[in-house]
């Protein structure tokens, strides 16, 4: 099986390019890819499809050939993934699938527009992010109040007082299984400036990663609520780098970089 692998702000994925549909990819399978032991190593897995070969999709493949079929560590199925979405485009452009500098991806979440940037960057349109109100995140014995928020998968963005490298996230944090019945991504950051925050993140089915595309606007939006705004250019500083957030009336744009570091082939156990 051929294989790639990237990051985006050290969010990092496995591509498998299946341009026609004929890998079996289970989440046995995901999960043994993602293992950072035993396996390639990375927060998830890319899977590039051409939308229309794809049921679950197959309605958008008029607005975009190519779906990204994105599985968290764990193997479990994600709804939309922001520094996946940029660099399963960079992937897209490299290997000559597209040649145009703007163009759409199919996702579980809805299309999502791509421009390539000259200086090497990928802005995804993210979607309007939905506020569906507030809800609690539990951590080391005390409650983040924080805002959840949709992005196609869902967010619970809590801004905290205490400096975010002191919080321990190597377990989930607890939250509502009312509110968050499918689980949630959670985002814990400190607002350090005029529309700047730092943040962490427990991403579901995959652990603290170094970075999230969608949590990164998602936080955003947070950070910008706290200052009662709702538009406006912010800077998230995540452990894997800096991803700029654009929040207008009608979307929300996610800029960052996006690369490619190996590729080769991946030899499945017996």
């Amino acid at each position: 099986m051929r294989f790639l692998k990237g990051h985006g702000t050290q969010n990092d994925f496995v591509i498998l390019p299946d341009l026609e549909g004929e890998l079996d990819v289970t989440a046995a399978l995901v999960a043994e890819i993602c293992d950072r032991r035993s396996g390639i190593g990375a927060d998830g897995v890319l899977r590039v499809v051409r939308a229309k070969l794809s049921p679950e999709v197959a309605e958008q493949a008029g607005q975009a050939e190519w779906f990204m079929d994105y599985r968290n560590a764990d193997g479990s199925m994600a709804e939309m993934c922001g520094n996946g979405a940029r660099v399963f485009a960079r992937y897209l452009v490299e290997a000559g699938l597209v040649t145009a500098s703007e163009f759409g991806i199919a996702t579980r979440g809805g299309v999502r527009r791509i421009h390539m940037e000259h200086g090497g960057d990928v802005t995804v349109d993210m979607g309007r992010p939905v506020v569906h109100g507030e809800s609690v995140a539990n951590l080391g014995g005390r409650e983040y109040v924080g805002l959840n928020v949709d992005m196609g998968n869902p967010h619970l963005a809590c801004p905290i007082g205490d400096p975010v490298a002191q919080l321990d996230l190597t377990h989930q944090p607890g939250f509502d299984p009312g509110v968050y019945p499918n689980g949630v991504n959670i985002e814990l950051f400190n607002a350090v400036g005029p529309r700047r925050a730092v943040m962490r993140v427990f991403e579901r089915g995959s652990g603290e990663t170094r970075s999230c595309g969608t949590g990164t606007v998602a936080t955003a939006v947070a950070a910008a609520n706290l200052e009662g705004e709702t538009t406006g250019v912010w800077s998230i500083e995540v452990p894997g780098g800096t991803l700029t957030v654009t929040l207008d009336d009608e979307t929300s744009y996610l800029s960052g970089p996006a690369v490619l570091v190996a590729e080769g082939v991946l030899r499945l156990a017996e």
